[in-house]
Parts: C-alpha cells; structure tokens; sequence
C-alpha cells in the first residue's frame, strides 16, 4: 500500500518552525547594538535638550527633535558603533601596544615608589604642597566649594569608609552622627536653649564632639550589631531619622525649624588672637590638617590587629567568629571610630558656616557620602578622597550648563555606569580588587558580580 505524500510540505520549504527560529536581520547583535546606540542619543538628545513648560507641554520635544542637538547625538552613537564593529581589532591592538610601551616605565615607577621611601616621600610632599597652596590660585567661589562641601565630605567619607570599607556593614544613616557634631558645637558654645555648665571654645568643643559621637556609634550598635546585610541597613537608617525628627521637632533643645547660630573658630592666648571669619582658605588649611591627621591614623589602624579583624569579618563574619574573632566586639568598634570623623566634620562645618538646621542633614546627604565611598573604592583611602572630591565637584562645574534640579541625573547616571565597568571603583583596594576577581570566576564568598552558577566557561 502506497502512503500518500500529497500532505507532506516540500523538502524545499522551510517549515513554520524554522521560519520561526530564524535570527532576522534587526535580531542581529550587530544591529541591536545600533538600535540600543540610537536609544541611548534620543535619551541623551531629551536630557540635553530644552526644559519644559506647563504652558506648551510638547515644546521640548519640538525643540529638541527639530533641532540639530538629536542630529549631533546620533551621529556620535553612529561613530561608537562603527568604531566598535569594523575598528575593534585595530583598537585593541592599539590598546596592548600602549600598555606593552607604557609597562616598562609604569613597572618600574612602581618599584621605586615601593622599595625607596625618599620617593615616596618627596612625592606625598609635592601632593600635599599643591593641595595645600592650589587652592590660592583659584576663584573665590571655588574656595567655598572647597571648604563647604568638598573638605567636609571628604571627613564624612573617610569615617564611613571604616565603616562600609573595611568592617563590611551597610550604614544609611552617617549622617546622623554629623548632626550630633554640628549640635555638640552649638550646645557647649552656649548657642543653644539649654546651656552647657560652661561654654566652650570651638576647639575644645572638637574632642568632646568626638567622644559624643563615639558614644553615639556605641549606643546605635550595642543592640543591634547582632543583624546582618538590610536588616542593618535598615536600623542606621531608622536612626537617622530618629536623630533628624528629634532635632527638628525638640523646638526646646534644639530650636527646631528655626536652626541654631554658632560661633566661629577663634584663638586667644593672650599674647596671640586670631578669629575666623569669612575667607575661606583659614578655613580650608584648618580641614586639611584635620584630614591629614585622620588619615595618619586610619591607615595606622588599618594595619593593626583591628584592621585585620575587620577585614575578617567583611569577608566572612561566620568564620571569622569561628576562629575566635568577637564579631560584635569590632563591629561595635568599627562604628564608633568610624563615627569620630563625623564629629570633626560636624563641628568644623558648624563653626564654618555659623548657621545650620535640621535640613542640612537630610537622608539624601547619607546616600550621597555612601555613593562617594563606592565610586572611589570601598576600603582605599585613597580612592575615598578622590571619589568624594570629583562627585562633590562634578554638579558645581555642571552648574553654568545643567538645571539646577537635574545635576543629580547626570551624577547617578555615572554611578549606573561605574557599577557596571568597574564595581570595584575607581581606585580599589587591593584585597577589594582580588574579591571582586574571584566572584566573578566563582571562587571565594565575595560580593559576586558575575555568574552565580560559578566558573566561566
């Protein structure tokens, strides 16, 4: 008996399911890549472009897409995307021909800063003569910045930078203890309702600020280092807004909305005075010495057998307790000392600017000094200075081009995209850097960045 072929489609014809598993051309990477690249110049052609008005709601659309800014932006991404598909074997040759020349010089710039210590001190000596005289040379209004926001943030990071850095714990609520500095001033200086049993200059007010904010950091601690990971997150962050509720609310204590006027730093020894007032660089060389004081004596304890534990107990809290570290014991420790910078930061910003409220410490300044410490690199120093000093810069110099209410934007934007190329920051730790490398093969209990399922293939 014959079977009938007369249903059976033609050897020829591509049946529906393998017209249906076909790749299209528009499904191409090479294609979405472009379709992504073009995305990305409409976004930024929209960010860039025109500011809106409730009286004509499509006018920023209408400007910006019949002008040439869209024109502009699609051909920059039209140029990364041909440079990256037809120019990628050129550019990385190029890129391993600059590091093949630069290696020799490089490697051995690296040897004589780690094998001579005149180089190295010469070279710390040059850095801290330009950061310390720079200054001078530029506008007043970068002066200002200088002191008010980038030499006080910088204090504030390198204090959570023990915290988040080297003990491993996630705090959302530094800036409380900022707020405990700044009220510790205008307390024992007399500026507050309750007066103190005897006011105090701004300087002696600086070690009591210390200790009042490491009592501080114990008292946040002592109930409740026991929690791990978000739990803890979310007790720092109920203590801030404990201390920013009770600030603005004990109109008695604090003066409440109404803020507090504190005097300014001043010096009398009889034979010499000397009162700061409005120039800024007294200001700035005050902070500097402040900064470098406290960075002698973090990198000191980095190194000790604190350091160590903590290192311990970032890296894996249950086999550092079961080799014998007490976990809560240097957790505990982490936050206080880590919240002594804050009590400098918060005096010396509370003398600087005379005036302050409960509004200077809003929860948005713990998220942005926590954003600071990640771009840089989570337990260097170094990459805490710089991280924090660049993004406190870059919304000022943003200010004659971008609106006011979006330079913020353009800050998370580059946050968005640090995490992504570089999680480690822009200037890591070494230990940090080697976790990072090891998550991603799947080796080690790092923070992991890559694959969960393990080694690459």
């Amino acid at each position: 008996m014959k079977t009938s072929t007369s249903a059976r489609p033609p050897e020829s014809a591509p049946s529906a399911a393998a017209r249906l598993r076909r790749t299209r051309w528009y499904q191409e990477p090479r294609w979405r890549r472009l379709g992504a690249l073009l995305a990305v110049a409409v976004t930024l052609t929209l960010v860039t472009g025109e500011e809106g008005t409730t009286r004509d709601l499509f006018f920023a659309l209408r400007e910006d897409f019949t002008g040439p800014a869209l024109w502009i932006w699609v051909a920059v991404a039209v140029a990364v995307w041909a440079a990256r598909e037809f120019l990628a074997e050129q550019t990385s040759g190029a890129v391993r021909w600059t590091r093949r020349t630069a290696s020799g010089p490089l490697g051995e710039a690296r040897r004589r800063w780690e094998t001579d210590r005149r180089v190295r001190a010469g070279v710390l000596t040059a850095l801290l003569a330009l950061v310390v005289f720079g200054p001078l040379g530029v506008e007043r209004y970068w002066q200002q910045v200088l002191v008010d926001q980038i030499a006080i943030f910088v204090l504030l990071a390198i204090g959570l930078n023990v915290v988040i850095g080297w003990a491993g714990l996630l705090d959302l609520g530094f800036i409380a203890f900022f707020a405990i500095g700044a009220y510790s001033a205008a307390y024992w200086t007399g500026s507050l309702p309750v007066q103190p049993p005897v006011a105090l200059n701004n300087f002696l007010v600086l070690p009591i600020a210390v200790v009042t904010c490491l009592v501080a950091g114990v008292i946040l601690g002592a109930p409740t280092l026991r929690l791990r990971g978000d739990y803890l997150a979310i007790v720092t962050l109920g203590f801030h807004e404990i201390v920013y509720l009770l600030a603005k609310n004990a109109e008695g204590v604090t003066e409440g909305a109404r803020g507090v006027k504190v005097e300014r730093f001043s010096v009398d020894l009889g034979f010499f005075s000397y009162e700061w007032k409005l120039d800024p660089m007294p200001y700035y060389w005050l902070l500097i010495g402040f900064t470098v004081l406290a960075i002698f004596l973090f990198l000191r304890l980095e190194h000790s057998k604190v350091g160590r534990a903590w290192t311990a107990v970032r890296e894996d809290e249950v086999a550092a307790a079961a080799t014998g570290v007490n976990t809560v014991r240097y957790k505990l420790m982490a936050f206080a000392i880590g919240a002594s910078t804050s009590g400098v930061a918060g005096v010396a910003y509370a003398s600087k600017a005379g005036y302050f409220n409960p509004e200077n410490f809003a929860i948005l300044l713990s998220i942005l000094v926590l954003a600071y410490v990640i771009f840089g690199g989570m337990g260097s120093i170094p990459g805490v200075l710089f991280g924090a000093a660049f993004l406190v810069w870059l919304p000022e110099a943003l200010r004659d081009w971008v609106d006011p209410k979006d330079r913020y934007m353009y800050l998370g934007a580059l946050l968005v995209i640090m995490m992504i190329y570089r999680p480690q920051g822009v200037w890591p730790s070494r230990r940090r850097k080697r976790e990072l490398s090891m998550a991603e093969a799947g080796i080690g209990g790092a923070d992991a960045t890559g694959p969960a399922e393990g080694r690459r293939q």
